[in-house]
């Protein structure tokens, strides 16, 4: 039985382009879970989403018995980042374009999760939703220098200014958080569409009630309170031994 219980990608109700790339791949061994939010106007942020899931879902396919998993995730991110660099230097229409990139590589009960930009992941664990990722954001930089408060931070007018993407650079480092699943129920992975409408309790709060359909209901949430942007979610499952058939 797969981890994955929920997987859901939306417009939202402004826009006309739906920009994230969401993507997973369940083998008897491993799971991974990606998640990307383009950007570069016209059809450019699609574009750069969708080749950097597919590079880091068909990279680790074909390397898991090669690397450890986080050398794995290394060198699936460099592989998404030098094809769609590769892609906008060949296409006039897509120069500049870049991606954020959120993955997580599950085998047994251990979880590495990889970040560049600010799409992240969240856990929840004994009760409690822990962001496990850092923003690589100009908001964040301002918050870690002392600049703003966390407050000031909501609603900030730069909030979706990002310091690193996928794509925009010949290479990119991203960041790496390996975390031991016992004691993690659920794990999520989101795009800004998301975070930046539904607070932190109200995510927590749809989990927790009805967890089959939370992303749907996330979703929902954010739509219902603006959805500004394109809004995506995955959701699957933590620790291997816990009991799931109740929400089969």
């Amino acid at each position: 039985m797969g981890r994955l219980i929920g997987i859901e990608t939306d417009l939202g109700n402004k826009r006309t382009l739906n920009e994230d790339t969401v993507g997973f791949y369940e083998h008897s061994e491993y799971s991974i879970f990606v998640i990307a939010d383009g950007m570069g106007g016209h059809n450019a942020g699609e574009v750069a989403s969708k080749i950097a899931v597919d590079s880091v879902l068909e990279y680790i396919k074909t390397h898991c018995n090669d690397y450890d998993m986080e050398q794995a995730l290394e060198g699936a991110i460099d592989e998404a980042n030098k094809n769609v660099y590769k892609y906008a230097v060949l296409n006039e229409n897509c120069s500049g374009m870049g991606t954020t990139l959120t993955v997580a590589y599950v085998k047994g009960n251990k979880l590495i999760v990889a970040n560049v930009g600010d799409s992240r992941c969240y856990v929840v664990s004994k009760g409690e939703l822990i962001k496990v990722t850092k923003d690589h954001s100009l908001v964040q930089e301002l918050l870690d220098n002392g600049t703003i408060t966390a407050e000031e931070a909501i609603n900030h007018p730069n909030k979706n200014v990002i310091t690193r993407a996928v794509g925009t650079k010949i290479s990119i480092k991203g960041d790496y958080y390996p975390l031991d699943l016992q004691n993690i129920s659920t794990v999520m992975l989101c795009s800004d569409g998301l975070t930046n409408e539904v607070t932190e309790e109200e995510i927590l709060s749809i989990i927790n009630n009805d967890i089959s359909n939370s992303s749907i209901r996330l979703i929902e949430r954010s739509k219902e309170k603006g959805g500004k942007d394109n809004i995506s979610v995955i959701i699957f499952k933590g620790e291997c031994t816990h009991d799931w058939n109740h929400i089969r």
